[in-house]
């Protein structure tokens, strides 16, 4: 055995997929999160989350941030200014649209010029216009302040530091919903 989580004791999921997410910060040193909802399932409430979402095809993990934030968002990032390896590793399930996903993900940063610029929505798939029912930057204390706000990913607020002052992160497993 190999040491590594048990994985017959999480839920069974439907869909297995790898993402990134950004951790994507403005002049200011905010982070930009989205306020979701999933239109399907209007009894888990709303959360805060990051850009992102999964790799295609062929692609690496710093071109899918590149292509999400652009689509997201309709910033452009350099391909240049992302790291060479992602420094915070992470596996979490979830249910969205009834469709439990297990999903590997890494998280990344990535910064965007200027102060709390508008996020575009032109790029943005239907499910994601649904879904994503505002933003808002926020600083990282606001983030560990939040208090009863629920975040994807979900230990968000307690990592965040962590990842901003350059630790290595392989997150516990996240069952999130």
């Amino acid at each position: 055995m190999d040491g590594g989580p048990d994985v017959t004791a999480w839920p069974a999921y439907d869909v297995e997929r790898t993402s990134v997410r950004v951790v994507l910060l403005d002049d200011d040193q905010r982070l930009l999160l989205f306020r979701t909802v999933d239109p399907t399932m209007p009894e888990i409430g709303e959360w805060w989350e990051l850009p992102g979402g999964g790799i295609e095809p062929g692609e690496s993990y710093a071109e899918t941030a590149v292509r999400e934030i652009s689509e997201e968002t309709g910033f452009e990032v350099s391909l240049a200014v992302l790291p060479d390896l992602p420094r915070w590793n992470r596996d979490s399930t979830y249910v969205r649209r009834h469709v439990r996903t297990w999903q590997h993900e890494v998280v990344v940063l990535a910064r965007v010029a200027g102060s709390s610029p508008v996020p575009a929505r032109d790029g943005r798939t239907p499910e994601e216009l649904d879904e994503y029912v505002g933003h808002r930057w926020w600083t990282p204390e606001e983030v560990a302040a939040a208090g009863t706000s629920r975040f994807f990913p979900g230990r968000l607020p307690e990592l965040l530091p962590r990842f901003l002052a350059g630790e290595v992160l392989d997150e516990p497993f996240d069952l999130w919903n």
